[in-house]
């Protein structure tokens, strides 16, 4: 028997707040704290299956010349209705706007267009975060230009992101509509999902290995950073099982937009861990759902 086999780790040198090196990438590692991820996974398959059969295939729409620049509608039949898009996680490296598709049901029956938007993974683009941002930002602008050959609304534009989706969706709280030519309130209001809202941390975790950050990547994608460039009303949400890190950067995000006076709500789904709260978006009295119908308006 190996007598240090239970012995306690110890700690190394601090790297960040009280954390050492393991401890603060363990806090970026979804698995750590969510041992079930790979069953979640198996039920969005299955859940994705089944509002496929009911609600049919999304149309698939270039929203720029890249092949994976394109965007999943879910149409509603409900003239002139609201849009929700949603912007997927995945660690930055991972995922596809097609692994939402359970999600839409939801939308639709409520008379809500649901958008999934596809762009690449860091991974693909040299590491860097900007092209997914830029992408992201392209996708929204398109979606308000185009939006009424769908029978979509342009005035009630809204944008949800979950995981690293929610810092996109951070960053496109952040946007200058108006440097892109549209108007300044594009976007409605902003969803941000267990995300991350200043990238420090990020980059100094385990991250940084497939993640090439920079000083100007780190301060201009940090939505905490620019508070004064939110103009839509944001709702932050994460779960009470989440790494201490993700809620951490769900609390001061909060309290920045609070304190800078900005519309902000901030909702704790009490014993759901990181990949729990994304399927709470498939119910309008879920977490993330009753969240998302909020910022439209439509809850009672």
């Amino acid at each position: 028997m190996n007598p240090t086999a239970s012995s306690p780790r110890v700690k190394g040198p601090l790297v960040f707040l009280d954390m050492d090196q393991q401890e603060l990438d363990d806090a970026y590692d979804q698995q750590i704290y969510a041992p079930n991820r790979d069953q979640v996974r198996a039920r969005r398959v299955a859940n994705n299956e089944i509002a496929l059969a009911r609600v049919g295939a999304p149309d698939r729409v270039a929203y720029g010349g890249a092949e994976i620049e394109k965007i999943d509608i879910y149409k509603t039949k409900t003239p002139n209705a609201p849009v929700m898009m949603y912007i997927h996680g995945g660690a930055w490296k991972g995922g596809t706007s097609s692994q939402v598709a359970y999600m839409s049901e939801t939308f639709i029956n409520a008379g809500v267009h649901f958008i999934a938007i596809d762009f690449n993974n860091c991974t693909e683009v040299g590491g860097s975060i900007f092209p997914m941002v830029d992408q992201v930002r392209r996708a929204v602008a398109f979606v308000y230009k185009n939006a009424k050959s769908f029978g979509g609304d342009p005035k009630r534009i809204y944008v949800t992101g979950h995981s690293s989706g929610g810092h996109l969706a951070g960053c496109v709280a952040i946007t200058d509509w108006e440097m892109m030519g549209l108007p300044r309130d594009s976007v409605r209001g902003i969803l941000c999902a267990s995300g991350m809202y200043d990238l420090k941390a990020p980059r100094l975790s385990k991250r940084s290995a497939y993640v090439a950050f920079t000083d100007e990547m780190e301060h201009a994608l940090s939505p905490q950073r620019h508070i004064e460039r939110i103009t839509a009303p944001i709702t932050v949400t994460y779960g009470s099982l989440e790494t201490p890190e993700f809620q951490r950067q769900g609390r001061d995000f909060h309290a920045a937009l609070v304190q800078a006076g900005k519309p902000a709500k901030l909702y704790v789904g009490k014993a759901y861990n990181h990949f729990e709260t994304q399927e709470t978006m498939a119910s309008p009295y879920g977490l993330m759902g009753y969240a998302a119908f909020e910022l439209m308006g439509m809850t009672k």
